[in-house]
């Protein structure tokens, strides 16, 4: 049978259990996931060829890194070519389109970013931000929370730059621009003043966050970390500190997966803050270890967090991003197989008979509950998925992988 066929099988098989497909695909098609622009590059940039700071550490040497802003791009275009849906591109502060001259990054302006904003509008794809707290002279002792008053007032203007430029992403895009905010501020060994630092960083942000923009338009996060390479026994912005401040100033929760101790789930964190905080981000990495950012795969904490979002009715109230970077693999294929298992994951979710389940719960009919969600694990799950694709208009299964060596092989090999 082909790929449609197979489909009305899989569905037959699904509604019997009281799943509607059609309408879990329509969600799915209305989903969209922010692809990070770092992952082609190595979190390099186009400011300058310093070193990567800030607790982060990209591994491998992977021929084929794109080393400028159309080389990015062109890379993009293809990953989105492979990829079903119309979905994000997620910017860092450090690609902007700097042609003209480089400025701090206290002076970057809207006009740096409209190639990508022409880019977006012409894939019909959004965009989201993030201000740049590293890889900077200014970040080596400390950005947000620095006890230097210049230092800590430079980044703070960085951030309300960064937030005029997310505002700007959203009124051009007529899509909803998410800023996310992360500091790799922290120490190696732990601090005499363990106070000190958050309470300047909470000053900070207040001050970055005071400066009126239209919400409609563009949203604030803040981004916790366990610890980061060379701050492994302090981070300023710890899972307490961040959450308790987007509680308090009803600030959207960025809960990434891999910034929490290795017995730590993310999928009880998101309806836990559900009852704070009106919104939330979430991050997908793979964390081996520790927050290594390996490519996002659909494993059991993406799957855990896809049936959190959905059970709970929290995806509409859920902006969804991928953050990994590995420079040991083909980059584009990383965006691609990245991308592709959060889309699937979430489709493996939406298609849970969770009404049932729901019902035999609220009787105490556990026994139901548990069987069901096993019975789910071998359902007809990749034919719902094979007709998505091919009805969106990307590859099928593992055809992709094929175009994707193709591009590698007369694009990427060729960058020196």
């Amino acid at each position: 049978m082909g790929t449609y066929e197979n489909y009305l099988a899989a569905k037959q098989i699904y509604e019997a259990m009281g799943v509607d497909v059609e309408k879990a695909l329509e969600t799915l098609k209305n989903t969209r996931v922010s692809m990070h622009c770092w992952q082609g590059d190595d979190v390099s940039g186009f400011e300058s060829e310093g070193p990567l700071t800030g607790g982060i550490q990209v591994t491998g040497d992977y021929p084929g890194k794109a080393r400028n802003l159309k080389e990015l791009q062109e890379d993009i275009r293809v990953a989105a070519s492979l990829i079903p849906g119309k979905h994000k591109i997620n910017l860092h502060a450090i690609y902007g389109d700097f042609s003209d001259g480089l400025v701090d990054r206290d002076a970057i302006e809207p006009k740096h970013f409209k190639v990508w904003v022409d880019m977006a509008k012409e894939m019909g794809w959004g965009l989201d931000f993030n201000p740049t707290f590293f890889s900077h002279p200014k970040s080596n002792d400390g950005t947000l929370s620095s006890a230097d008053e210049e230092t800590r007032k430079f980044w703070v203007n960085h951030g309300i730059a960064c937030r005029k430029i997310t505002e700007y992403f959203g009124k051009e895009t007529g899509i909803v621009s998410v800023m996310n905010t992360w500091i790799p501020d922290g120490s190696k060994e732990v601090p005499v003043d363990m106070i000190g630092p958050r309470q300047r960083f909470k000053k900070s942000l207040d001050e970055m966050y005071a400066v009126q923009l239209d919400d409609t338009c563009m949203k604030d996060a803040i981004e916790s970390k366990l610890f980061g390479i060379g701050a492994e026994s302090y981070t300023v912005g710890s899972n307490e500190f961040c959450t308790a401040y987007a509680a308090q100033n009803n600030k959207v929760a960025c809960f990434d997966i891999g910034h929490y101790h290795p017995t730590e789930v993310v999928y009880d964190k998101l309806p836990t803050m559900a009852c704070f905080v009106d919104e939330a981000l979430l991050h997908l990495s793979r964390p081996v270890r520790w927050d290594s950012d390996h490519v996002t795969n659909m494993n059991d904490d993406v799957l855990g967090v896809m049936h959190a979002l959905v059970r709970n009715d929290l995806l509409d109230k859920t902006y969804i991003a991928l953050d990994y970077f590995d420079g040991t693999i083909n980059r584009v294929a990383a965006w691609v197989v990245g991308m592709r298992a959060a889309i699937k994951s979430l489709l493996f979710a939406l298609l849970e008979p969770v009404e049932t389940m729901r019902k035999a719960e609220e009787e105490g009919d556990y026994t139901t509950r548990l069987a069901l969600r096993e019975e789910c694990k071998s359902l007809p799950f990749g034919a719902i998925w094979d007709y998505y694709c091919e009805a969106s208009g990307v590859p099928v299964r593992e055809q992709w992988i094929a175009i994707a060596k193709e591009y590698e092989k007369k694009c990427l090999a060729e960058r020196a």
